[in-house]
């Protein structure tokens, strides 16, 4: 009997558990559809304002902006690493965290001085545990990151870029391919070369769903629009680079915090068929040992039985 008992206690602590992997998987769900939405919401804001850049970029080629100017020999760099402040997402925090300190080994290698800065208590905890250096810790950015918050930190970021502090910026982060892809990478976002925006335009629309059969993407072949500056090229990109910049990085953010909804559902998920799966086994277990016991007490029984005749 001890042994169907020990059965029953075990079989009732993976019970509980599933309620709760079951429950923040939902919750995992709806954040995940509200942080899509919000991602969705951005995305076309995001594409059109990079695709003006470019084209400015392009045509008013007598004109430039600080943040456009690539500089040749790098030696300091900055590299923002979102993670999450919650665990239990599976593997979407080890692959950011990988891919971020190959580009720190990267960087060491080229003897570049790179400035660390972290956003999520995971990658904190990683880099203490590892004995990393981080200049700067952000643990605001829940899954609705808010745009003034980002603004902050990209005001920042331009400041020291202007003041040759920084020679480029880098943000390592998951990014939002479909619901079905998430992928680790690391960005450029300073300096922002024209090509760079423009590649970045078209893995933006090489993400979105294919266009029906029959009808031409007229956006991705349209020829090149030509610009009237009115009243000069340089006063539009003063104004319309830097804030290209910080809706890019804020992109970043939203991209994190749906990729990281996306990472705890399925990982929830697993775990709760995982424990179907072993309430299922632990019940096979606990019959078979009741019919055994059932099956010696009407042994002893019959034993007693024929020894009183």
């Amino acid at each position: 009997m001890a042994k169907a008992r020990a059965i029953v206690k075990r079989r009732k602590s993976v019970q509980n558990i599933r309620k709760i992997t079951r429950t923040m998987e939902l919750i995992a769900t709806a954040r995940f559809k509200k942080a899509l939405d919000r991602a969705t919401m951005a995305e076309a804001y995001t594409r059109k304002i990079a695709e003006l850049v470019a084209d400015l970029g392009a045509s008013a080629t007598d004109v430039s902006h600080p943040l456009l100017e690539v500089r040749e020999h790098p030696r300091k760099s900055l590299l923002l690493m979102l993670t999450s402040n919650r665990g239990l997402a599976g593997g979407y925090n080890g692959n950011v965290i990988r891919i971020a300190t190959r580009t720190l080994q990267d960087h060491a290698t080229d003897r570049m001085e790179t400035r660390l800065e972290v956003s999520g208590k995971r990658g904190l905890a990683f880099c203490r545990f590892r004995g990393i250096s981080v200049d700067a810790s952000y643990l605001q950015f829940e899954d609705r990151p808010q745009f003034d918050e980002v603004e902050v930190l990209a005001n920042k970021y331009i400041g020291m870029f202007l003041r040759h502090e920084i020679d480029r910026v880098d943000v390592a982060y998951t990014r939002f391919i479909n619901a079905a892809r998430q992928e680790a990478v690391v960005q450029t976002l300073l300096p922002m070369t024209v090509s760079q925006v423009g590649a970045a335009v078209e893995s933006v629309r090489q993400a979105k769903p294919a266009a029906t059969p029959g009808k031409a993407d007229v956006t991705s072949r349209k020829e090149r629009v030509p610009y009237e500056f009115v009243p000069d090229a340089a006063s539009i990109l003063e104004e319309i680079v830097p804030v290209s910049f910080k809706v890019r990085l804020f992109k970043c953010f939203l991209d994190a915090a749906v990729s990281e909804q996306i990472a705890r559902m399925v990982a929830m998920r697993g775990a709760t068929e995982n424990a179907d799966e072993m309430v299922k086994n632990l019940t096979m277990l606990y019959n078979r040992a009741r019919q055994s016991q059932i099956t010696s007490e009407l042994a002893e029984i019959i034993g007693g039985a024929a020894a009183l005749e």
